[in-house]
């Protein structure tokens, strides 16, 4: 074993950004199941080896092919873990090509095409998998080239009909589990992007709850009338745009003085872009950006 190896390199914020998931998700984790023990520094802060970087890619890319953390870890296998290294390079390059002639398809209004190469990452991958990596990545995407202006709004909303339309069927295909609680799932105020939504709920479905999901923005008042009629347990909220951003903040705020036992989520990229005051404050409401984080806050509020 090298220097490299032995030595920690990677603070526990460095390893949370590169993974893609929160700090205190990855000292849940190493407190639950004791897979690894990162060195500590003088100031006892944790430090990441090589290695231990290593097993996390591997942890997270099971979880993302729909393996809880305990199954993940329970499958572990250091053996396995280098054998899969050239293995997942190699599946990193065809899914990324496989979302580059996706976009190309969908930028260039070919429906066939962009029919085909869904159909085909279905046969190649997970459902979760084609879902979250695939097309999740690919709404990101297209979502950054609308707000830059590279695209145009027709283009958003072509691609935007075929994903939905795809999503949408899968998500109605699970059944559900009547022991869990109900969910609400419906964009903030004044929002129409709803598809960053429907990879949430689908992920929340896969999962066996009830989801009741509303879309597009309702009124205010509505949502009232729904909490009352459904009852859930959770309510999560999406917000892409940053220009409604202030309207939710103030529903959440109220709806949480109103019923007390809800849980509110919220989630988009207006949420991800949130004045770091605004974070704290609203912190217990934030679901994060990967299906790791929203299980790991699932499982904290159930």
């Amino acid at each position: 074993m090298n220097d490299q190896n032995k030595n920690g390199k990677y603070n526990i914020k460095a390893v949370s950004t590169i993974l893609g998931i929160q700090p205190g998700t990855l000292r849940a984790w190493e407190r639950r199941y004791n897979f690894i023990a990162p060195v500590r520094n003088d100031s006892g802060h944790r430090l990441y080896t090589e290695k231990h970087l290593n097993i996390l890619k591997w942890l997270v890319s099971k979880v993302k092919q729909g393996f809880t953390i305990s199954q993940a870890v329970s499958l572990l296998d250091k053996q396995e873990l280098e054998e899969n290294d050239v293995t997942e390079s190699r599946d990193l390059d065809r899914t990324q090509r496989i979302t580059d002639e996706l976009l190309k398809a969908l930028l260039g209004f070919n429906e066939s095409k962009a029919h085909e190469l869904i159909n085909k990452s279905f046969s190649i991958y997970t459902i979760d998998k084609v879902v979250i990596d695939i097309l999740g990545r690919l709404l990101m995407q297209i979502g950054d080239l609308w707000e830059r202006d590279k695209i145009t709004t027709a283009h958003e909303h072509f691609a935007s009909s075929i994903l939905r339309s795809r999503i949408g069927s899968i998500m109605h295909s699970f059944p559900h589990n009547g022991i869990l609680p109900k969910v609400v799932a419906v964009c903030g105020p004044g929002e129409w992007h709803e598809l960053g939504l429907l990879i949430f709920t689908l992920f929340v479905r896969r999962k066996g709850f009830e989801v009741i999901y509303l879309g597009s923005s309702i009124k205010e008042n509505d949502i009232d009338v729904v909490l009352e009629e459904v009852n859930p347990k959770f309510l999560f909220f999406s917000c892409t745009m940053k220009e409604n951003l202030s309207s939710l903040l103030t529903l959440v705020s109220c709806l949480r003085e109103k019923h007390e036992d809800l849980e509110i989520g919220m989630g988009g990229f207006a949420i991800d872009h949130l004045p770091r005051d605004r974070k704290e404050e609203f912190e217990e409401h934030i679901v994060g950006k990967t299906n790791v984080e929203w299980e790991e806050w699932l499982k904290s509020k159930l």
